[in-house]
């Protein structure tokens, strides 16, 4: 395969690109080569590529800037996968692009099936949820998995902070009301490389069936309190750490930006019934993080 990858230094981009690398070619532009806030630069570094597969791994993340930033939130999560999936059915190449929990209002008491009804409550999901529209709007070969609460050993994520936050302060408040599961990055890399490696000699009729969205997130589900404490306790190098409490907090009182979904549980049955992949529980995945961050140091 030919892969063109996109946000090469995220971090799923990161993973990606070992993880992809026995697929075949894999080609990783700069955002200096590809700029995603110009449909232009899209065009000019997708065409007569001979790509087999777009990957992008690239988005505006930053949930509670979103808020005052709308319209540059509005041109990555939403125009550029547009523009990306008219390139892709150009140059008959798949798709593959990543989506959130945060499309759905957390209003449901269960885990959210792909065909739910979507209820974004901020910029940032109504963004992303754009995104998804748009792509499938273009009827190319896609591939989009929605997942949650992205975390790994690199990059600015929830876990790091919480390490960090430990070091230097003896008590950590932190809410207790939402739910989710913890997805490693390197997990969505592996699951990625793995569904892509099945679609690779798909029939069109394959892709009528086994195409479109997906949830991809960890096994089991937690609290952010609870995947604070846990970060904490699984650290090896505790010994390190100031903080003796992580006190439970509800969400009314740590208002924020972008209001946050309650209930971010994932149901990936789908995911598990057409590629058989499924991901092991977000526990077991923190501790191989956790090792490899103190590993790094």
């Amino acid at each position: 395969m030919r892969v063109l990858l996109i946000g090469r230094n995220g971090q799923v981009g990161y993973e990606l690109l070992r993880c992809l690398a026995p697929l075949g070619e894999i080609v990783a532009p700069g955002r200096a080569e590809l700029d995603l806030s110009h449909a232009d630069s899209v065009a000019g570094a997708v065409r007569g590529g001979g790509y087999d597969w777009i990957v992008n791994a690239a988005a505006y993340t930053a949930v509670d800037k979103a808020e005052q930033e709308p319209e540059a939130a509005r041109v990555l999560n939403a125009d550029a996968p547009g523009w990306l999936a008219e390139e892709a059915l150009r140059e008959h190449a798949a798709l593959v692009h990543y989506s959130t929990d945060y499309v759905f209002d957390g209003t449901s008491a269960n885990p959210y099936v792909e065909t739910d009804p979507t209820a974004p409550l901020n910029v940032y999901g109504r963004t992303k949820l754009a995104g998804e529209l748009a792509i499938r709007a273009t009827h190319a070969r896609h591939l989009i998995f929605r997942t949650s609460w992205v975390y790994g050993a690199r990059g600015q994520n929830f876990m790091r902070t919480i390490l960090r936050l430990a070091r230097e302060r003896e008590e950590l408040t932190v809410v207790d009301d939402q739910w989710g599961a913890p997805t490693w990055s390197r997990m969505i890399a592996e699951v990625t490389a793995l569904a892509m490696a099945r679609m690779a000699s798909a029939t069109p009729e394959d892709w009528a069936n086994m195409g479109g969205v997906y949830h991809l997130a960890a096994s089991g589900a937690t609290t952010w309190h609870g995947f604070a404490s846990a970060s904490l306790a699984l650290d090896p190098r505790r010994e390190q750490q100031r903080a003796s409490l992580v006190r439970p907090i509800p969400t009314s009182e740590y208002p924020r930006p972008a209001r946050r979904p309650l209930n971010s549980r994932l149901d990936c049955s789908a995911l598990h019934r057409v590629f058989g992949l499924r991901l092991p529980d977000w526990k077991h995945s923190l501790a191989q993080v956790l090792d490899d961050v103190a590993g790094s140091v």
